[in-house]
């Protein structure tokens, strides 16, 4: 075909899409549904001419149209990597870690249920083989929620649902194409009947092969990225490579699943990329996927929708009976998993609440699209699969999918409407308010300092003036009015006037490169989860996703294990060096929210509720300064360095800043600006190199700062910190049990414990010792000790002990001390342990 006129229709469907978008917003109507809408009138319009005696001018035109080189494998090889690519980036992968179980439900269960529903109600009305209604069920269970993704976010839905829909659009396109896989290969062979075994034995390879497949090249495209770093544009490019070379290895080269590697390959790079990128290298390579997706997205419906006249042209009476059994069974299968298995789930705790509403909303917006197409397509193509049987496969595909776009998209947002999710809740309609009384009062305050910079007429300044104070009051009014709205709501929505405030502080810090980019994608999933649980739960949502923010999580406490019980720091000195810098950070953070309190909040709530923020603000702030006077104890000297890179990249910024303002004013040229700021790129990359945590060396600074080993010389010092091993705590931990023999001494480097013993108890902190009565004592005492604070300390064994114990003085009297203040008497001690020097 000629390629002139093959450009041409290329070109003329770019004209196509840019129309859709404002005809589905004029409608009211899905995007997709109008793509769907006019390819398919773009198709059966071809068909025509080419058909039809009036005329033969347009012939040429038809004729490419419908000959146009559309093939299975352009969907999958050109089309599919992109959009899964730019869905995984697109993510905030820690907030969808919070909802992986219903997300895992919806994408791989309700993509087998369906499979099998569909595969076997066809079964059971045809006479075709059990394989074969499996492969209908396959191509016809993924769905494409970009509709009703769409509408949630247009009517203010909670992104927590959201989040789940499209987590499950990511995933049960890779579940559904997998089973695609499975059972086409069984009907090309012949297998009519499979049986559950011959089905699950090739999904390990399908699986793991891709999930190492998108680890491995990711991996490599995050070094050669890092590398390419200095050119902005050298990135993207490599990112454009990334999910294509990875769908063809591991497809082709492998034998897995390209679209299992190239999601994996895009979450890789989603948490690996803002660390290892500058962040308008990364805000640009996001936004070069925004739009290759939008591309994407489109032309693969548009082209799909092409073919659906010639799929449905060979269609008889008895295949819509056929189609209406698909229809039944696929949305009974979803009924299954959304009102039986997701209830079931929040019972159990594993899962957030879906209301009835949203869960109606999520069925009737489960379409289908191009992906289905294209899975139909791959088995017209294929010259192994019975005529008769591609034949079906297109018309049942096809007819499903038109039945999902044209009844169920047109009227999705009416059956919302009906459900009344498009109306704002009454605490939502408030924070609207108080928006726009915010945004009101600051426009008022620029204005007037415009007016007298530019030293305005008066008698104009007044008359504008006046009309724009009306509307200010309106809006002050709706905002304190907030009819309806009990005393809690109001805390409700300050906090969450708060939290965004705090958000955007957070985004205004990563862009100056104060936030290092390591860590800017954690802290702003920090901020989202601070704001969403303000909205669920008020005042206690807020205060508890803020405990969380400075808390310990599951990895520490795995890091814990693997440090105290196999010797293996390396996770712990990360997540601590970690923990550290996001400390430092929310300091700075929180000091900044007090003037939008008193700026914003105060003048539109009153004093009142400002002074609650201001008081829930600070137990924020002290609790963060307990943590890092935690850490310090710790780590003595580490804090620091941290601190004085903040410096040093608050410094580059102001110079950075500097040097453009000399540039726009003409005191320096392009050239010498280039040279200055590379300069402060090579500064600002070592700047952003963290200091190395190293465990051992914080131990020995531990020993030099203990007060029971002041009186030991340095060498000695020296040769006990290499002795002593580190043994951290979290709250709650117990550390020694009762029945536990007693052939260890900690010293408590930071941190409390509490000791229990026959009904009394006893509480020990920073400097103080435990489990040397066990060794030193006559009998066997029998004793608890658990942690009350996360601890630090330091462990010795019992020989090293005695020879401490006999060198030291100072630990001898510690350990009368001790003694008596355990209510041991003297004499139960072995002899000479605790004889005066």
């Amino acid at each position: 075909m000629d390629i002139v006129l093959i450009t041409t229709i290329i070109a003329s469907l770019f004209l196509v899409i840019g129309a859709a978008e404002p005809l589905a917003a004029h409608l009211r109507l899905p995007y997709t549904v109008i793509l769907a809408v006019l390819g398919m009138l773009i198709g059966s319009g071809a068909i025509f001419l080419l058909q039809t005696e009036l005329t033969d001018a347009l012939n040429p035109a038809a004729a490419a149209i419908v000959n146009l080189p559309i093939r299975s494998n352009v969907f999958l090889y050109v089309f599919l990597p992109t959009l899964l690519f730019q869905a995984t980036l697109g993510m905030n992968l820690r907030r969808m870690r919070d909802d992986w179980v219903p997300i895992l439900v919806l994408a791989v269960l309700a993509v087998v249920v369906a499979t099998m529903s569909v595969g076997y109600a066809l079964a059971s009305v045809t006479a075709l083989p059990l394989a074969v209604c499996l492969l209908v069920g396959s191509i016809v269970s993924t769905t494409d929620p970009s509709a009703v993704v769409s509408i949630f976010r247009s009517i203010s839905a909670p992104r927590r649902l959201a989040r789940i829909i499209e987590g499950e659009s990511l995933l049960n396109d890779a579940a559904a194409i997998a089973l695609f896989g499975l059972f086409m290969s069984y009907v090309m062979l012949g297998v009519p009947n499979p049986t559950l075994q011959d089905a699950l034995w090739r999904f390990p390879l399908l699986i793991f092969g891709g999930v190492a497949t998108g680890w491995l090249t990711a991996r490599a495209g995050i070094w050669l990225m890092g590398m390419l770093g200095r050119y902005e544009l050298a990135p993207v490019s490599v990112s454009v490579a990334l999910p294509y070379l990875t769908y063809i290895i591991a497809e082709q080269s492998v034998g897995a699943s390209g679209v299992i590697a190239v999601i994996v390959a895009g979450l890789v790079l989603n948490l690996g990329g803002p660390g290892r990128l500058a962040p308008q290298i990364w805000a640009n390579l996001r936004d070069v996927w925004d739009l290759l997706a939008h591309w994407a997205g489109a032309l693969i419906f548009i082209l799909a929708a092409l073919l659906i006249p010639r799929l449905l042209g060979d269609a008889r009476a008895s295949d819509f009976g056929l189609i209406a059994v698909v229809v039944v069974a696929a949305l009974l299968a979803r009924m299954v998993i959304l009102f039986g298995l997701l209830p079931l789930l929040t019972l159990l705790r594993v899962s957030p609440v879906v209301e009835r509403p949203y869960r109606v909303a999520i069925l009737w917006g489960g379409l289908r699209g191009a992906v289905t197409l294209a899975l139909a397509l791959a088995v017209t193509e294929s010259f192994r699969v019975p005529v008769e049987v591609k034949r079906l496969v297109g018309i049942l595909a096809t007819g499903f999918t038109l039945y999902t776009l044209l009844v169920q998209g047109t009227t999705l947002r009416w059956v919302i409407g009906r459900l009344g999710l498009d109306r704002l809740a009454p605490i939502d309609q408030a924070l609207s308010n108080q928006v726009i009384a915010v945004a009101l009062q600051t426009v008022r305050e620029d204005v007037a300092r415009t007016a007298e910079n530019y030293e305005l007429t008066h008698e104009i300044v007044r008359s504008e003036a006046k009309n724009f104070a009306a509307h200010l009051d309106e809006a002050v009014e709706a905002a304190e009015s907030g009819e309806g709205l009990l005393e809690r709501d109001r805390v409700t929505l300050g906090l969450i006037a708060l939290a965004g405030a705090e958000r955007d502080t957070i985004l205004s810090r990563v862009r100056e490169r104060t936030i290092s980019t390591h860590l800017a994608e954690r802290v702003i999933s920090d901020a989202d989860r601070l704001i969403e649980a303000t909205r669920s739960h008020g005042r206690s949502g807020y205060r508890r996703a803020a405990q969380e923010n400075v808390g310990y999580g599951p990895y520490f406490r795995l890091a814990l294990f693997l440090h105290n019980r196999l010797g293996i720091s390396a996770l712990l000195a990360q997540l601590t060096a970690d923990r550290f810098e996001i400390l430092l950070s929310q300091r700075l953070i929180l000091r900044d929210l007090d003037g939008f309190i008193e700026g914003r909040i105060r003048r539109i709530h009153g004093r009142r509720l400002a002074e609650l923020l201001l008081e829930l603000l600070a137990r924020r702030a002290e609790n963060v300064e307990t943590a890092l006077a935690g850490l310090r104890l710790q780590y003595p000297g580490y804090a620091e360095e941290l601190e004085r890179r903040f410096i040093r990249r608050t410094a580059l910024r102001f110079e950075e800043r500097e040097y453009m303002v000399m540039r726009e004013d003409g005191l320096i040229g392009a050239e010498l600006h280039n040279v200055l700021t590379e300069d402060i790129n090579r500064r600002r990359a070592a700047a952003d190199e963290r200091p190395r945590l190293d465990l051992t060396l914080q131990r020995a600074r531990l020993v030099r700062q203990f007060p029971l080993f002041a009186d030991l010389d340095t060498d000695a010092q020296r040769r006990l910190g290499r002795a002593l091993s580190t043994r951290y705590a979290h709250a709650g931990e117990v550390i020694v049990k009762r029945d536990s023999p007693g052939r260890r001494v900690y010293f408590i480097a930071s941190g409390a414990v509490e000791l229990r013993h026959a009904g009394k108890s006893w509480r020990l902190g920073q400097g103080e010792m435990f489990g040397e009565m066990r060794i030193l004592i006559q009998k066997t005492r029998r004793i608890e000790v658990r942690a009350i604070t996360p601890c630090t300390l330091l462990v010795l064994d019992e020989a090293r002990f005695q020879r401490l114990l006999r060198r030291s003085p100072l630990l001898r009297k510690a350990v009368r001390e001790s003694a008596e203040k355990k209510g041991v008497a003297p004499g139960l001690l072995t002899p000479g342990s605790v004889a005066e020097a």
